[in-house]
């Protein structure tokens, strides 16, 4: 074989190794196959749901994806070692499940797109310059939930109640705001409201504990170690016939008494639809509002109602 004819050879080879290449990373349809990062702060029902409502709503728009899910089993560390590596891989997009996920995302890259959900309010956790506008490469969809409409329900469920403990954990910043506005909504109420916070899942037992007989109701927000932790809190307050309502559908039956809360699955089909709109090039997150979902549930643990002699209500 001569000089030229060998030449040709290794170009034609090398054009079919690239072609190769090229067709791999296209589906059947001749869409690109997109690439996915997704971490997940914690492991709960809520932030599960909304996990598989993303990705649900990406198939049912015939969006072919590969997913990486990664769990951060509630550690920081780990949160930043899983976005890092996402950031290297160069996927086409992240999703980051609840604040502390997606705090690490965005300090990872500001490059790829982010998108958030079961964040309460990120322009306090310093994603977005506003939920208006973000102007960063992050945007996503708000869990905040009615938090007016669930301390009504304190007094709907317990008229005589005069006394609200806010339980949260002092290390979720979107905890916080949520315990401010129920503040003051309990003070236009004609409740008087005390705060009490956590920073260790340990810790749990003792604030509870500490809180009984100083109050005749608790009221907890969207906060992921409380969510985790439900059943030991709504069991250490049924000793004491202290109800729990708490900010988010599942926790109901986890035994907390009620709640008006939103639907998680749907919130990351919301979510989906930003993704779709990022990955084909019609938006960005820099101008992509956040987004909430409109409507609420009455949810209510019936067994626990009649237990603590609570009033019935109907929706």
């Amino acid at each position: 074989m001569n000089k030229h004819k060998k030449n040709w050879w290794l170009l034609t080879i090398l054009c079919l190794i690239i072609f190769t290449l090229m067709w791999q990373s296209f589906n059947k349809n001749g869409d690109k196959v997109i690439k996915i990062g997704i971490i997940q702060f914690v492991e709960h029902e809520a932030l599960d749901a909304s996990r598989n409502g993303f990705i649900d709503g990406l198939k049912e728009n015939g969006f072919k994806c590969e997913i990486d899910y990664k769990n951060a089993q509630g550690d920081q560390a780990n949160c930043n070692l899983i976005v890092n590596q996402f950031a290297a891989n160069n996927y086409d997009l992240i999703l980051a499940i609840a604040t502390p996920a997606a705090q690490s995302a965005a300090a990872a890259t500001s490059k790829t797109p982010i998108l958030v959900t079961a964040v309460t309010n990120p322009e306090d956790a310093g994603l977005v310059k506003s939920n208006e506008n973000p102007q960063t490469n992050v945007t996503g969809t708000s869990d905040l939930a009615p938090i007016k409409k669930q301390i009504e329900l304190i007094k709907k469920l317990k008229p005589e109640a005069q006394r609200i403990g806010i339980l949260f954990s002092s290390n979720e910043a979107n905890s916080k705001h949520q315990a401010e506005i129920a503040e003051k909504e309990a003070e236009k109420m004609g409740l008087k409201s005390q705060i009490f916070t956590f920073s260790q899942i340990t810790e749990i037992q003792q604030v509870v504990e500490s809180m009984l007989g100083k109050i005749d109701a608790i009221y907890t927000p969207t906060d992921n170690m409380v969510a985790s932790n439900m059943p030991l809190i709504s069991k250490l307050a049924s000793q004491s016939a202290v109800p729990v309502i708490c900010g988010e559908v599942n926790l109901v039956s986890k035994g907390a008494a009620g709640t008006y809360g939103m639907d998680y699955y749907e919130l990351g089909k919301i979510t989906a639809k930003q993704a779709i709109k990022i990955l084909k090039n019609e938006s960005n997150p820099q101008n992509m509002p956040i987004e909430y979902l409109q409507n609420a549930e009455l949810v209510l643990n019936h067994e626990v109602i009649k237990k603590m002699n609570l009033k019935e209500i109907s929706p």
